[in-house]
């Protein structure tokens, strides 16, 4: 029995679990690459499983998108990552992981206080908005994810 070179974009959904359409995405962003065949449909070699797998574990870890293309860039010739590429890469993440696990405490911490966003202009938040200092911002939500008020607190 031969195993054929090439998958369907069916085929690498099937093994990997991650939507056609989560596949096309990975593909604009160049994470993972496809050739087309005679009939214009994609193709990805067998090598792409593993690759997909790197970047699902990557995601579950809470690495962004961009986190893990900038990852991916830094392998030769685009190629499948091996063990030793993940250690390397995996101790690269270590302190924004460490980061992220410092923010989830603290926000399990202060939850029962929470009102489940963080960035609204409440006096009681003391973990977005300590001393209401958004409110010089003016009313509405001040925060997204991943800004911090460091120019509130600055100024305040």
């Amino acid at each position: 029995m031969s195993v054929e070179r090439y998958l369907t974009i069916g085929d690498v959904s099937r093994r990997s679990g991650v939507a056609t359409s989560g596949l096309r995405y990975y593909e604009s962003l160049g994470l993972i690459e496809a050739t087309r065949s005679a009939g214009n449909q994609r193709r990805y070699e067998r090598t792409v499983l593993r690759r997909v797998a790197f970047i699902r574990t990557a995601s579950r870890l809470g690495v962004s998108l961009d986190e893990i293309g900038a990852a991916l860039a830094t392998l030769p010739d685009g190629r499948t990552p091996t063990a030793v590429d993940w250690g390397r890469i995996s101790r690269s993440w270590r302190g924004l992981l460490d980061e992220r696990i410092a923010r989830l405490e603290d926000l399990r911490d202060h939850l029962d206080s929470c009102i489940g966003c963080g960035c609204l202009s409440l006096d009681r938040c003391v973990l977005q908005n300590p001393g209401d200092r958004a409110a010089t911002l003016g009313p509405g939500a001040r925060y997204l994810e991943g800004n911090t008020p460091s120019d509130v607190v600055a100024s305040g």
